[in-house]
């Protein structure tokens, strides 16, 4: 007989837990060997209501997110015990679920009450939501036909667990970052712009930058065009003096990136900018830039100054990188869009599904 080789060594035959409770158990004894609380809070529509407890935050296995990738998701940061652009993010989300053919077991009000509350109770006061929406458990087919009902997931990841920019970002904003173009073939238009749970291909951009000593990738279209990066959209500063975000008619609609756009022009007030837009933008062109800058939720903004090995402009971070990401992480404690998360109030012990 073959012999078993786990984490724990040799075992002669495969455990067989036949209760509950025995699962529990390892689940448990798992989660205890993690020094850091990484997630405070789960929202499972399967459940009913949040969990607060780390060894039960699964999904079931027959959901189609898991084995076929029938799903859709987005996310939100927690600043100082606010969700910032949750609204915006939550509006995309409804958006990608449409094009993937995916229901909703809620309302958008719900929801966003859901995301809030499960937030709350995390105590969680800065880090990120993520959530889903998924066509749901029922079977092991291809079709949705067998899924009971589309099911919705959220998680709270407190900072410093995978949670936003993370340690050393204050460094990498001062100092730079590299990038390089992708060898990975990039979504096509329909899949790029619709947030679904299918990142194999970004995943891979991602490992392929980190095996060259990059922090991130950059894909190029086969036009020729500057795209996106594997989690974030790529903006540039001509040398002209104008901020160009490259067009969100073939990749994601990036809602950052379009805070940018909506902030910038109190740099071209201010005389430091010619002009602000969305446009195309050729990698030729790019790379004749004077700055580069990955923009995203986690990031917010991080400037890049090297690419292909090559330097940005002079090399060193741009006075308009340094300017927007200040303007940015302001926005995020004193802006608009930011949702007071309501810590202290009593929370109902069940969501009412039906409003």
């Amino acid at each position: 007989m073959d012999r078993m080789q786990g984490q724990e060594g040799h075992h002669d035959h495969v455990p067989v837990y036949a209760s509950g409770s025995q699962v529990l158990q390892k689940l448990e004894e798992k989660w205890e060997s993690t020094k850091q609380q990484r997630y405070p809070a789960m929202y499972s529509s399967v459940v009913g209501g949040i969990i607060l407890e780390p060894a039960m935050m699964v999904i079931p296995i027959d959901d189609h997110m898991v084995h076929r990738g029938h799903g859709v998701f987005d996310t939100a940061m927690i600043s100082d015990g606010c969700l910032y652009e949750l609204d915006s993010h939550l509006d995309r989300l409804l958006i990608s679920a449409g094009k993937a053919k995916i229901g909703c077991p809620f309302s958008r009000g719900t929801l966003r009450r859901i995301l809030v509350e499960m937030t709350a109770a995390s105590r969680c006061k800065n880090g990120s939501i993520k959530y889903w929406l998924s066509a749901g458990p029922g079977d092991f087919l291809l079709s949705p036909k067998g899924c009971t009902e589309p099911a919705f997931y959220a998680v709270v990841i407190a900072a410093g667990a995978g949670a936003g920019a993370g340690a050393g970002h204050g460094q990498r904003v001062r100092e730079g970052v590299k990038a390089i173009t992708s060898s990975v073939p990039m979504k096509s238009p329909m899949f790029a712009a619709m947030k679904s749970v299918n990142y194999l291909p970004n995943a891979l951009a991602m490992a392929e930058a980190e095996e060259r000593g990059a922090y991130a990738s950059v894909w190029v279209d086969e036009a020729g065009d500057v795209a996106e990066g594997p989690t974030m959209n790529v903006a540039f500063v001509t040398a002209g003096g104008e901020l160009v975000v490259p067009a969100f008619d073939r990749i994601l609609s990036g809602c950052t990136a379009k805070r940018v756009l909506a902030l910038a022009p109190k740099l071209v007030d201010a005389g430091l900018l010619k002009s602000v837009r969305a446009a195309s933008i050729s990698a030729a062109d790019a790379r004749r830039c004077a700055e580069m800058m990955f923009v995203g939720s986690g990031l917010p903004l991080l400037p890049i100054v090297e690419w292909d090995g090559k330097p940005v402009g002079d090399g060193r971070v741009g006075r308009i990188s340094l300017a927007l990401s200040d303007m940015l992480c302001q926005d995020m404690k004193t802006g608009p869009d930011r949702i007071l998360v309501p810590y202290d109030s009593k929370l109902p012990r069940d969501i009412d599904h039906s409003s």
